[in-house]
This record gives structure tokens, sequence and C-alpha cells, in this order.
């Protein structure tokens, strides 16, 4: 279900491809909406999880011809229109995952809440599940967890995810970290939540510029 390769775009002719309008028709209230930037961090982010994607936000809002996503981005947390957060993605890829049990609308409203209740909050450049400040996938773990009850995402420590990952370059977290990886501190990844078992994938392609 899930590419684990490092590229941007889904391989194969017969790889989906939507207009932006499109993709917004089939969101829902509580889709992770999954992405691939193209800073150097992030393509590191990518490289240590073993996935194409290295950022994820969550429809908090589709009564509008553009959805809204609530996502965790730097500096402050806060909300943007799909086709701006799609246009940051490289090769325009995008996976959109949905809880395997549907969403009530009591439960959409609280998603709705949950990110706006999270808006505001500085980034955590140090991917610290225990800190104040957030990260995406933290954040869309969070407002999924609050509104529905369902946790979903495997948290671990960087030791573990670096030896699974033995192809990842500790040199530059080295210089992320300033010198010193904490190898003990608690995170979870975007690719943790795609791989989610809770989940299921339902769009994985790429996103046209028109339309």
């Amino acid at each position: 279900m899930n590419d684990r390769s490092g590229g941007g775009t889904p391989q194969g002719p017969g790889a989906p491809s939507l207009s932006t309008r499109e993709l917004a028709a089939r969101l829902q209230v509580g889709d992770l909406v999954f992405i691939r930037i193209r800073a150097l961090a992030f393509r590191k982010i990518s490289e240590a999880t073993g996935s194409w994607t290295n950022h994820v936000g969550v429809v908090r809002d589709v009564s509008d011809e553009q959805p809204v996503i609530g996502e965790s981005r730097v500096p402050l947390s806060g909300s943007t229109r799909l086709g701006r957060f799609v246009a940051r993605s490289q090769s325009r890829r995008v996976a959109v995952a949905r809880l395997r049990a549907p969403l009530d609308t009591q439960q959409q409203r609280r998603v709705a809440a949950a990110a706006r209740r999270r808006a505001g909050v500085l980034y955590d450049a140090g991917f610290n599940l225990d800190s104040r400040r957030q990260f995406c996938s933290r954040y869309a773990r969070e407002v999924l967890a609050e509104a529905t009850g369902v946790t979903i995402g495997q948290v671990e420590s960087f030791a573990a995810l670096l030896e699974r990952n033995p192809e990842a370059s500790l040199t530059f977290w080295r210089l992320w970290y300033l010198g010193r990886i904490p190898w003990a501190r608690r995170t979870v990844t975007p690719a943790a939540l795609l791989a989610s078992p809770e989940l299921e994938t339902v769009f994985d392609g790429t996103v046209r510029r028109a339309g």
C-alpha cells in the first residue's frame, strides 16, 4: 500500500493523477494529506524513515471549494488551503489516508475544534514528542486522537528509528542537533502515520497544476 521509496513521484505509467478540484471533491474532514517538501531537512527526514513523504496535515474544513488543511509548520501551526499545500510537494505528489471507521458529524466537528486549538504553536525542529511545541506528524496524530479516540503512528526513539534505516546520514543529524543526537528522544514520523493499520490510503498520486 505504501511506497517506501525516496522519490517524489509514484512509479509506473498507471499512477493516478487528479486536478486540485477533483482531489478536493474526494476529501473528508479528518483525512490526512501527505506530501514531500523539498527542503534539505525534510529530505533527510524521508531518508531517515525510508519513505517518500516527510510532511502531513489534517483536513479540517471542506465547506468551501478549497478544503482547509490544518498543519504544524515553520514557524507557527495554522491552516493552509489545499492548492497551496499541494504546491509545496515535490512533483506535486500527494497521498490521502482516512480512518477505516468513518467519522460521524460530531467527530468531524471535534477534528476542526482540535485543529483550531493547536493553531499558533511554535514549530519543534527537534521533533520531540514530549515538548510543548509541535511538529507535523505529532500535530496530525493528536488532532485525530482527541477527536476520535483513535491513536495512529508508532512512537519510537531516535535510536530505534536510525538503527532501522542505516542509510540515514548520521553526520547530518549530529550537525542538526549541534553535535549530539538525542538517541532516547521519543518521536513519531509522517511515515509511521501513513503505515498505520487504522488508516486506509484513498489516493496516492500526483495533482495537476490546472483545475
